[in-house]
Formats: C-alpha cells, sequence, structure tokens
C-alpha cells in the first residue's frame, strides 16, 4: 500500500475510492480523467499517483507541468524520444492513460503540426484549445489526419469562447472533430445556466473540465459535485439525454487543505451519477452519504425531454 492509500484511510475514504474504480463498468461511454491542473504545485507523475489511488485512470495534462518521478523537464511538444518512454512507462505502471491535453495551441502551422505529432506519439485523443477561427480550416486537416479532436475551451467572460453561442457558431461547416471542452465552472462564472449551455452545444461536446461552484458569478469557487449552485445532477442527466460520449476531467482549481479528499468526492459523485438513470437524476434519487442534498431548486426547472428529436448541429 503507498503513502497516497495510506493518506486516503486516515480520511476515512477508501469504501468510496473502491466505488470510484467501478465508474467505468456502469457508464463504458464516460471516462473520469483528473485535469493536472488540479494539482499544479507537483508534478505530473505525483498527480498521477493522486489519481490512481482515488481508482482513476485518465489524466488530461497540461503544457508546461514538471514530470517528476525521476525524470527531467516538462511534458510538452518539445520533449525527446526518452523523455516520452519513460513518462509513458510509468503512467502504464499506475494504470494511468494520457486522454486529453491542453489548454494550449500555437500560432502558425509549423507549431500546430509539432503538438499534433506531440499529441499522436503519447497517446492523446483531444487537444483542449482556445483557437483562433482563422485557423480552423487547417484544424480540420490536422484533426482528420492525425485522428485527434480539437475542444474549444472556454475561459469565463470576456474571453472569446465564453458564450456556447460562439463556439458552437465556430464549429459550424467543420470537421466533426472539432467540439467543444465545455468547461462549467467558467459558464456559471459568466453568469450562464451550465444546463442551458449543455444544451445548446448537443452534438458537439467532446469533453468537459466539470465543475460544481459554491456561487454565481465571478467570485464562485469549486466545492465537490453535487453540493454547490452549478445544478450538477441536471448536467448529468442532460448529458445522459444526449448520449454524450467522452472525458469529465476534474478541475478542482479551488485551494484547499482538503484538496484531495474533495476531488474523491467528485470522483464518487461521478460513479453515482453515472449509473443512475435521466428520469432518477432529475427526480433527485441521487443520495450519498457526506453529501448535501440537492436543493429542489437546482434541478426542479429542467425538464426531462418529451421525445428524442434532438436538434441539428451544423
Amino acid at each position: 500500500m503507498n503513502r497516497l492509500h495510506l493518506m486516503l484511510g486516515v480520511l476515512g475514504l477508501m469504501g468510496a475510492t473502491l466505488l470510484t474504480a467501478q465508474a467505468g463498468a456502469s457508464s463504458p461511454d464516460w471516462k473520469l480523467a483528473v485535469q493536472a491542473w488540479t494539482f499544479n504545485n507537483t508534478t505530473l507523475i505525483d498527480t498521477a499517483e493522486k489519481a490512481s489511488a482515488l481508482g482513476i485512470k485518465y489524466i488530461e495534462a497540461y503544457p508546461g507541468q514538471a514530470l517528476g518521478g525521476g525524470l527531467a523537464g516538462n511534458i510538452g511538444p518539445d520533449m525527446d524520444a526518452s523523455a516520452k518512454a519513460g513518462m509513458l512507462a510509468k503512467l502504464k505502471a499506475l494504470d494511468i492513460r494520457l486522454v486529453n491535453f491542453g489548454v494550449t495551441g500555437a500560432g502558425n502551422e509549423a507549431g500546430w503540426r509539432k503538438l499534433f505529432e506531440f499529441a499522436k506519439s503519447v497517446g492523446i485523443e483531444t487537444i483542449c484549445s482556445e483557437p483562433d477561427e482563422k485557423q480552423f480550416a487547417l484544424l480540420d486537416t490536422l484533426c482528420d489526419q492525425y485522428k485527434i479532436n480539437i475542444a474549444i475551451h472556454n475561459h469565463p467572460k470576456p474571453s472569446h469562447y465564453w458564450n456556447p453561442d460562439t463556439v458552437l457558431a465556430a464549429c459550424k461547416g467543420h470537421s466533426r472533430r472539432i467540439g467543444a471542452c465545455a468547461d462549467t465552472g467558467h459558464w456559471v462564472r459568466s453568469g450562464l445556466d451550465p444546463v442551458e449551455c449543455l444544451q445548446k452545444l448537443q452534438g458537439r461536446i467532446i469533453s468537459l473540465h466539470f465543475k460544481d461552484l459554491n456561487v454565481k458569478g465571478p467570485e464562485g469557487h469549486d466545492v465537490p459535485w453535487g453540493t454547490g449552485i452549478s445544478k450538477a445532477t441536471a448536467m448529468f442527466a442532460e448529458l445522459k439525454h444526449q448520449h454524450f460520449r467522452g472525458v469529465f476531467s476534474i478541475e478542482y482549481e479551488h485551494k484547499t487543505p482538503q484538496l484531495l479528499e474533495n476531488v474523491q468526492k467528485c470522483a464518487a459523485f461521478f460513479t453515482m451519477a453515472a449509473g443512475m438513470s435521466e428520469k432518477d437524476l432529475l427526480a433527485g434519487k441521487l443520495v450519498q452519504p457526506g453529501f448535501s442534498p440537492q436543493p429542489e431548486d437546482v434541478w426542479k426547472d429542467v425538464k426531462i425531454r418529451p421525445d428524442n428529436k434532438w436538434p441539428q448541429i451544423p
């Protein structure tokens, strides 16, 4: 048993950790990852060790994080073959897969090709970015050539992509490999209803930086999923309704002494929600020890859609 498992034992979280490890079995089209920025004060390998201890099998890396684990350098397109091999070997030993990378981008074709080559070489499926709309024709070509997605991330207002309408308009007419990295917390910081934002982006959501915040507005900070005001349960129900397939990244940006415990609570909430139906989620049947009940006004205004006639996304 490693140091992290001992820590979790002290916290009394091991039972829920075992439940977390079963998340893939209940919803095989969903993957739960940790956005490594959550632990940006440490290394990538240390982040992977934390994820492994929590039963999480996927990581979304961010550019520039120190590799750690006895490896020199930082993760990114400038890594040499030896550093990549060492990183992948250590992740494999922890049963961790690197699936997403971001938020990042490039200013010209050479830079984008270097980024795509890097992603392909380490098994990354999706690059999360906020690209210039003038680059989309190039990205169409690269996405299809490398079989790698570009997921457009939304930082809060006044960033270019803060509103899902802008993301949707930018995607129109472009490769199906170009879509949204839906940062639900930044929507709430921008004053937007996250469930409505998900509905607007139906058919174009590739991955999520899933968050639950304590208050609506720019001052909002992360809380364990299901305990805030971000309609976490209703968002899960909406994604089930859309038959979403992809990655939920825990990006917990609020620095707290309870960080590891709170990330575990998010993972446990994911496991419970992934195993429930859309109808039961909206009926408020998600009950888990250690979580405050969802206030009725968080989800009562979100109705189960009466049919399966979903909007056609161009």
